[in-house]
């Protein structure tokens, strides 16, 4: 058996502990196994070639989004579906922060929350993929959850079938294999957020706790809402330079907008609610450009709060009504962005935010 086919056979758990296993944060024994790994094939001659123009542009395209399932909801209580091809291209933009125009270039890295699963983010991907023309299976996902349990009741959606499509969320990494290459080691064990339990005092951080079983909603509506707080990170390779990239999503709970936790008894980096697991730190640590997407269900957190890292905040307008709580931080030399690095017309419940990375 060729090593290629031995790794992509592994499931996640068995990956870990063949790397030195999962840090103590993830799931009790019992819980579902999370898939965070798509194929790690290398992208194909035919692939190879259709990037090749791009293999001297020494930018690194990326993007983060709360993409709500590809499902928005509207003022007046409906909710629409958007195809992840529109969505793509409200979300793409152009040197000038402009979308729809020739300009535009493949994206590197798509940081998302709110996806459902492995089978969502694979179409996504492949939708991606086909905009560009490349071949299916060049834009790769990683998930926290190949297939997370349902959770809550409408999502605010008067059409319940749409409401639905809201009901199983996790969060991901698209990226283009024709030019980042991921290792099978390089995918971090998935952390835990923190919470604030409904009823407990905050008392200065000292009542918050890991957001998973047990600490978690225990009524049969929302006991798997934990899962869409599951954060995950990869360090990737620049095929052409071999320059290390880290990238990290995540999304807190919403109870982080008024008291702020990462675990337990702890208030975060800052005291954001913001907290990076063992095994993300050990990749960051080992990457040159570091990459934190993140919906924070926070506002106004500072551009400097993962200063420590030497990572900057981009983008201070709103992200999701008149509030930001989606922010972008890097670590790398970041282009001045026309439009606030903040996507205004995105199809999404949520503005995208962008940063071209110069490398």
């Amino acid at each position: 058996m060729k090593m290629k086919t031995f790794i992509t056979s592994l499931s996640f758990g068995s990956l870990l502990m063949a790397c030195g296993g999962m840090e103590a944060d993830t799931a009790p024994t019992d819980a579902p196994t999370p898939n965070t790994l798509a194929a790690l094939r290398p992208a194909d001659a035919d692939t190879d070639a259709r990037v090749l123009g791009q293999a001297t542009d020494r930018v690194l395209r990326v993007y983060n989004n709360n993409i709500e399932n590809l499902v928005m909801n509207n003022s007046d209580g409906t909710c629409t579906r958007v195809s992840g091809t529109d969505h793509l291209k409200s979300i793409l933009v152009d040197d000038a922060g402009k979308t729809g125009t020739s300009g535009v270039v493949a994206p590197d890295l798509l940081i998302v929350q709110q996806i459902r699963g492995t089978g969502q983010a694979e179409a996504y991907a492949d939708q991606l993929s086909a905009m560009f023309g490349l071949p299916a299976g060049t834009y790769k996902a990683i998930v926290v959850w190949s297939d997370p349990e349902s959770w809550g009741s409408t999502h605010k959606c008067s059409d319940q079938s749409l409401g639905d499509l809201k009901k199983k969320q996790t969060n991901g990494i698209i990226y283009n294999s024709g030019r980042l290459s991921l290792a099978a080691g390089d995918v971090s064990a998935y952390w835990s957020a923190g919470w604030l339990k409904p009823g407990t005092a905050y008392n200065g951080g000292a009542g918050c706790t890991l957001y998973k079983p047990p600490d978690s909603d225990p009524d049969t509506t929302d006991q798997y809402k934990w899962k869409r707080t599951s954060a995950i990170a990869a360090r990737f390779t620049i095929k052409a330079t071999g320059t290390t990239v880290f990238a990290a999503t995540m999304h807190l709970p919403q109870e982080n907008s008024a008291n702020a936790c990462a675990g337990d008894k702890d208030t975060g980096i800052q005291g954001t609610g913001i907290h990076l697991g063992a095994d993300a730190t050990r990749l960051m640590n080992a990457s040159t450009i570091r990459i934190v997407g993140i919906d924070a269900n926070r506002k106004s957190i500072p551009s400097t709060t993962l200063s420590e890292h030497g990572m900057t905040g981009y983008g201070t307008a709103a992200t999701n009504g008149a509030s930001k709580i989606d922010y972008l931080f890097v670590k790398g030399a970041v282009q001045p962005s026309p439009i606030d690095y903040t996507v205004s017309g995105t199809k999404s419940n949520h503005r995208a935010l962008y940063a071209f990375i110069n490398f």
